[in-house]
């Protein structure tokens, strides 16, 4: 018999799912924010497939993330947009209450919605620095602690993920502001973790690499195909890499796994850089 001074080392494990089970989000409520389209779009459409309630966070674009809802909806999912200006600390509370009362949970947030643009280092404005860090950094803390402190009161504990970039770690021209904002919302991660385990609270991150989007290839040709030729896996992401990635670190097939990063870049971040 253990002493009141000694600790069973496998006190507070959780039962172990079976594998058909771990990526089974059935009755769980999961909040992505920025899922109007893109990334967001790929990621909440996922956790619909996988039996989550789906609330769809957007903050201007009205129009896109109904449509988003009502795709999910019509293929047999639950989804509903919830508008929010992730800068404000009073909207951000608002909108975890109102995720609650119409599911009457939440068990995940994706923190996804973000700022990007170029913008010259030497001729950077203030207004655009604190813009970026507003949408993409302070926007994760205080969706983080609205998501944790309704998890804690539910008792049950949850799952966090962010999704940074390759940039966190490998800086870009012209973005050195989202540069900047990813790397804080990966120590952010790190931090979170350290502070969210106590209650059963998990997070982590996602680095996204380059990612598919409509018109890319046009738009940035040169980029496009160096990257190909870069990558080992020699294409670019589709958001639903992402969003898979994303599944298994807010399922229980991650159940010991928090204030990690999992990088979806195609390998890019594994080769040579001189």
């Amino acid at each position: 018999m253990l002493t009141a001074k000694q600790k069973d080392p496998a006190m507070g494990t959780p039962a172990i799912p079976p594998t058909s089970a771990l990526l089974d989000f059935s009755g769980k409520v999961v909040l992505v924010t920025g899922a109007s389209g893109g990334i967001g779009r790929g990621i909440a459409a996922r956790f619909a497939q996988a039996g989550a309630a789906v609330a769809l966070h957007y903050y201007r674009n009205a129009a896109a993330a109904d449509n988003v809802a009502q795709q999910l909806n019509a293929a047999g999912g639950q989804a509903a947009t919830f508008a929010a200006d992730l800068g404000d600390a009073q909207a951000v509370a608002a909108l975890v209450e109102a995720v609650v009362a119409r599911f009457g949970r939440l068990d995940v947030l994706v923190n996804n919605a973000a700022r990007q643009t170029l913008a010259p280092l030497l001729e950077m404005a203030i207004s655009e620095w604190d813009a970026m860090l507003a949408a993409t950094l302070r926007s994760v803390f205080l969706c983080t602690q609205a998501a944790a402190r309704q998890m804690i009161a539910q008792g049950q504990g949850g799952a966090i993920v962010n999704i940074t970039s390759i940039e966190a770690e490998q800086p870009a021209p012209l973005h050195s502001h989202y540069n900047a904002a990813k790397a804080g919302v990966l120590m952010h991660t790190r931090a979170a973790a350290g502070e969210l385990g106590a209650h059963g609270i998990r997070v982590n991150a996602v680095a996204p690499g380059l990612i598919w989007r409509a018109g890319l290839e046009h738009d940035w040709t040169e980029g496009v195909a160096r990257w190909q030729a870069t990558a080992p896996l020699q294409r670019l992401g589709q958001p639903e890499d992402v969003a898979d990635a994303c599944l298994f670190l807010a399922s229980p097939a991650a159940r010991w796994i928090t204030g990690a990063s999992l990088r979806v870049d195609g390998g890019v971040m594994a080769t040579r850089t001189f």
